[in-house]
């Protein structure tokens, strides 16, 4: 398959100045410095088989062959959601919006005692992670006791059901990234279909003031930008500290999963030229103002087959589980109907496969996945010969 292929998916060919800038100057999103410091020397220091691992992944050079299992899983524990978002592919499951059946606990607990070089997972996938109900929450639990940094994302709607909010903080989880993308009721709800603007807003301040009651940094505002909401960039930082938030992050991009659908889509909505430096300066600004950290996530033309170190790090170090364990190429694919590597009930096979092999060995030789085109510059594009299997 050439890059010319009607089928490829094809980039946004600009590349402004102010685009650069935003790339290689704006604050990006990390863990807390110290938290995760001493987690990381706690993970190392409770098994010598992650210690050991962790070195080689440390010293190894992006290659075909590994010999070291993955550092990080994205875990989908569900793949349903109470939300019907615009620019989500869930929208698009009906008529339950549900790809499959949820993860059992038993299989999460399997892959995580096999995968003994986890340092971190974030538990999310396409759905919203609290219908797993405490099933979520054991498994949070199950991984925080082995040391693992856990994250994941929610829309916020079901933290006042059965104390939510408190049993998330509890279960030890370290960070838990809360969906905001409208600060008004009425974008809130045009752009996350089937939310309720002011149960969202009264749970955030719940699970704030829960936390920070218990001096925990826990949560972070995270805004998915585009044309429906950015009318209102500046609003986000002032409802972020109303509800209590130390942290807001905004999402540049809208995602495709590998999708000419989803392209041709979010590519209409999306809003990343809009935001110039100087407008991104204000809400920094703003934030450090009313004591809120301001940051800004952006994958667009992040990779590049120039070099191995500008090679995508996902075929080589991490991996996403779908709920029904399949094993799928990152999150921003997350449709083993996409994109499916193999079989997560035995993952360390599948990572070892010929077909995991072929899928490193394409991005080596610069013939980049039509699903991983997205984040890829489009000048460093070549076809390729990858086994996967691509859905409709």
């Amino acid at each position: 398959m050439t890059t010319n292929d009607p089928n490829t998916i094809e980039l946004n060919p600009r590349l402004k100045e102010d685009r650069r800038f935003r790339r290689t100057e704006l604050p990006k999103p990390y863990p807390d410095p110290v938290a995760w410091e001493a987690n990381l020397k706690a993970a190392l220091e409770s098994d010598p088989r992650r210690k050991a691992n962790y070195e080689r992944f440390q010293q190894a050079e992006k290659s075909v062959d590994v010999d070291y299992l993955p550092i990080r899983l994205d875990i989908e524990n569900v793949s349903r959601c109470n939300f019907r978002c615009t620019m989500c592919q869930v929208s698009e499951w009906g008529p339950k919006f549900q790809r499959a059946d949820d993860m059992s606990f038993e299989d999460f607990k399997q892959l995580v005692d096999e995968q003994y070089g986890l340092m971190e997972i974030k538990l999310h996938g396409m759905g919203e992670p609290l219908l797993g109900r405490d099933k979520f929450f054991d498994m949070v639990r199950y991984a925080r006791a082995k040391h693992i940094w856990v994250r994941t994302s929610t829309n916020g709607s079901l933290f006042h059901l059965r104390d939510n909010y408190k049993k998330l903080v509890d279960s030890g989880i370290n960070e838990v990234q809360i969906s905001v993308d409208g600060a008004t009721k009425e974008t809130f709800e045009k752009i996350r279909q089937g939310s309720k603007f002011e149960l969202v807003v009264k749970n955030c301040r719940l699970i704030n003031e829960y936390s920070h009651n218990q001096n925990l940094l826990v949560s972070r505002m995270w805004v998915v930008l585009q044309k429906t909401n950015l009318h209102e960039f500046l609003d986000f930082v002032r409802l972020g500290h109303e509800m209590g938030f130390k942290r807001l992050t905004y999402s540049l991009n809208l995602q495709a999963w590998g999708q000419e659908k989803w392209v041709r889509t979010n590519q209409l909505e999306t809003a990343e030229d809009s935001v110039s430096p100087e407008l991104a300066e204000e809400a920094i600004q703003l934030g450090r103002r009313l004591g809120l950290e301001v940051t800004f996530w952006n994958i667009t033309s992040k990779y590049s087959t120039a070099s191995r170190e500008t090679l995508c790090p996902w075929p080589f170090n991490y991996a996403y589980v779908s709920s029904d364990m399949r094993v799928v190429p990152c999150c921003m694919v997350a449709n083993p109907e996409v994109a499916n590597l193999g079989d997560a009930n035995d993952f360390t096979a599948s990572w070892n496969s010929e077909d995991y092999k072929e899928f490193r060995k394409d991005h080596l030789e610069g013939r980049i996945p039509l699903p991983c085109r997205i984040c890829y510059d489009n000048e460093s594009l070549k076809s390729s010969s990858t086994p996967l299997s691509f859905g409709p």
